[in-house]
């Protein structure tokens, strides 16, 4: 991004930070009341509902005033515009400076590289993508706690079975076995 670009959507995106700060939280109608409803914001529309007429003491409905600041809408929080692609044509159209990239969730795995090379050539940025050495060393580094994880459940269960004495059956088995 061109450094006026650059300065123009970090401020956008620090106004907004600091707008949503003020906004209350929008929660669904007595959520706090009952177990089985979420705080997931549904519209209030019944007849006589406190929250529907705005009566004062309950809670704040959504409304246009609560909106985020103009230049801000749409900005990912690294100040990017969010573009979503399909295939690496789509790429053609878009200005590294200022948009980048999300690969779509239906996308394969051959289609999703190729705009991968794609994006790298015209140095676009691609917000859902991590890069396959950290992928790796995250793998790597879950394989070695579950082994770890494995040879501790192992060590318990020795620990905790009870030795059984060795019978003369037992213990003739044992030489003829060292024997040969």
């Amino acid at each position: 991004m061109s450094e006026q670009n650059v300065t123009v959507a970090q401020k956008a995106v620090e106004l907004r930070r600091r707008v949503k700060k003020k906004k209350p939280d929008f929660v669904r109608q007595e959520s706090w009341r009952y177990k089985r409803l979420k705080e997931n914001w549904r519209r209030p529309r019944g007849i006589d509902n406190k929250m529907r007429r705005k009566i004062k003491g309950w809670p704040v409905t959504v409304s246009v005033g609560y909106r985020g600041p103009k230049v801000a809408r749409g900005l990912h929080p690294s100040g990017y515009k969010e573009v979503l692609v399909h295939n690496a044509e789509e790429l053609k159209k878009i200005n590294p400076k200022t948009e980048a990239v999300r690969i779509a969730h239906a996308v394969g795995k051959r289609k999703k590289a190729r705009i991968l090379v794609e994006a790298r050539k015209r140095k676009i940025r691609v917000l859902n993508f991590k890069e396959e050495k950290e992928a790796a060393k995250e793998e790597v580094a879950e394989e070695k706690e579950e082994e770890k994880l494995e040879e501790e459940t192992e060590e318990k269960a020795e620990a905790e079975k009870p030795k059984r004495k060795k019978t003369r059956r037992r213990r003739k088995r044992d030489e003829k076995h060292d024997e040969s």
